[in-house]
């Protein structure tokens, strides 16, 4: 019975689909046929699947090879996107490695440069000082002796950072110091000279109050901060193993990690720290480890 139905069915919907139409057109107000037109539905289905399809095929075809695939969201070419998204995170996690590397290279400076102590995890454990004697006996304070031999060795070992000079954003090739040119950080009468011996590495130049102190060379900040004996301090690392240490200023123009050009102005002359009597400049120069007389290289 219901094979009979779906029969019955299926033969009238043949039927209906080949079934003849006529589709007229008539003029509304003369009523004049302009024109007619036979039609099925089966003509019909098939000329509404032919024109669905060409259409589907020139949109294709216009978003594929037009440029107006540039304005729809989601069409952007995906590989030049791609390729620059990788070649930044490649940049960014590159300049992150950079900056954790100069910022334990510039800790690692201050805290010699400046005489704070080592950390507990660098001290090594077992030392004649912490070793408990036998008679229980108290602790003597560091000799003179030892006090020059430990400023020696904390010389040494800022010595041995300053000859490992960064490459970034200095030439590669290294030249004399008496081929380099220093600008004068302040103009003024020396005061102090240059004396290894007496433990006094830079020269005091007189300068009026509130002066601007320059740059020497182009270079890094890798110290600003105030110290008790030093005051307001500045340290700039330069090309060819070079240090430059600015002492005794009222303010700091810098922060560390700055990048200065030679005559740019990085701090403000002034009178701190225990071992200031007045306002001056303590300027320092170190070349490859090693203090030298700033007079040789800078007319001030």
């Amino acid at each position: 019975m219901a094979l009979k139905f779906n029969a019955e069915r299926w033969k009238k919907w043949r039927e209906n689909i080949t079934k003849h139409y006529r589709f007229v057109i008539m003029n509304e107000d003369t009523f004049e046929e302009v024109g007619s037109y036979k039609l099925t539905l089966m003509n019909l289905y098939v000329f509404i699947s032919t024109l669905l399809v060409v259409l589907t095929c020139l949109v294709f075809l216009l978003i594929a090879y037009t440029p107006i695939k540039e304005y729809l969201p989601g069409f952007q070419p995906v590989s030049s996107n791609d390729r620059r998204l990788l070649e930044l995170t490649r940049e960014v996690n590159r300049m992150g490695r950079e900056m954790q590397a100069q910022e334990v290279y510039i800790k690692n400076l201050q805290r010699m440069l400046t005489g704070n102590p080592l950390r507990e995890e660098d001290v090594p454990k077992a030392t004649p000082d912490k070793a408990p004697t036998k008679d229980g006996a108290k602790k003597v304070g560091m000799s003179q002796v030892d006090e020059e031999m430990r400023r020696e060795v904390e010389l040494e070992r800022v010595g041995q950072i300053a000859k490992q000079t960064r490459s970034v954003g200095f030439a590669p090739t290294e030249k004399p110091i008496e081929q380099l040119f220093f600008a004068a950080p302040v103009n003024g009468e020396i005061s102090a000279h240059f004396d290894r011996q007496k433990s006094h590495y830079g020269v005091d130049v007189l300068a009026p109050r509130n002066a601007a102190i320059k740059a020497a060379m182009d270079g890094y900040v890798f110290l600003s901060e105030w110290t008790l004996e030093t005051g307001n301090t500045v340290g700039i690392q330069h090309d060819n193993g070079i240090l430059s240490f600015y002492k005794h200023n009222s303010s700091l123009l810098k922060k560390v990690g700055n990048f200065v050009r030679a005559g740019e102005a990085i701090a403000i002359v002034g009178n701190t720290g225990v071992l200031s009597s007045g306002p001056h400049l303590h300027f320092e120069l170190w070349h490859k480890g090693k203090p030298v007389d700033p007079v040789d290289y800078v007319t001030f």
